[in-house]
């Protein structure tokens, strides 16, 4: 048996961003989804999910579960057996795009959340096909189920969080850096720059989808997912 497989989903999203390939891969390794919904700094959730994951782990994370998998990395080298990033970002927060966040906690706390949600995940995030209308309707269902608290911490820990690029240099694993070929929150050429600073990084363009590829291109997603998850430890 392989180690356990840790899934880390992005801002807002549950276990439902990964139903896929929780379907499909459970049945060869153990699949676990971590939650990001408790603290209002990236360093405080990872430090309390080191609490609850196994002694070593496969992470793979989603945009802010990206975000968290390399704080995790950072603080645990030696208990992340191999990472895969997936439409996520290395960079800190600059303070323009920080303060976007403030009126979106404003509206989330003065209960027009369902509003906020839908000006977060844009349709033209994700790429054009006829599944987008449904997985935006599940975003959105998703981030009313974690509620107003929950979007406050998260928006707090991203306009905190610290840059990640020292993380990524020093990464001893294998790695897959993943993207949506038509993801226009965190593009190709991010995810391009991402592979190139981790030694031997494989990176995966998913054709025909946005910034959810787990959604969007489900089957790519979980194929990509599979090899990495095979792929030996020994790197070059």
């Amino acid at each position: 048996m392989r180690e356990p497989l840790v899934l880390l989903p992005g801002m807002m999203c549950d276990a439902r961003l990964f139903g896929p390939q929780i379907a499909e891969l459970s049945a060869e390794f153990a699949v676990t989804v971590a939650p990001i919904t408790q603290g209002e700094r990236v360093e405080e959730i990872a430090s309390g999910l080191l609490d609850l994951l196994p002694n070593k782990f496969a992470l793979a994370g989603l945009s802010m579960g990206g975000i968290v998998a390399m704080e995790l990395m950072r603080r645990a080298p030696d208990r992340v057996t191999r990472i895969a990033l997936m439409d996520t970002n290395p960079l800190a927060e600059t303070p323009q795009s920080a303060a976007t966040y403030e009126p979106m906690i404003v509206g989330a706390r003065a209960g027009r959340l369902g509003d906020i949600l839908e000006g977060f995940m844009k349709p033209e995030y994700l790429a054009p096909s006829e599944m987008r209308g449904e997985i935006l309707a599940l975003t959105k269902d998703m981030g009313l189920f974690l509620g107003p608290e929950v979007f406050v911490r998260q928006a707090r820990a991203l306009q905190r969080r610290g840059d990640q690029q020292g993380t990524l240099r020093k990464c001893k694993v294998p790695a897959l850096v993943m993207c949506g070929e038509h993801d226009a929150l965190t593009p190709v050429k991010r995810h391009t720059f991402m592979a190139e600073l981790i030694p031997y990084a494989k990176l995966q363009i998913i054709e025909g989808a946005g910034h959810l590829p787990t959604l969007e291109q489900p089957a790519a997603t979980t194929a990509a997912l599979r090899e990495w998850m095979t792929q030996p430890y020994v790197l070059k």
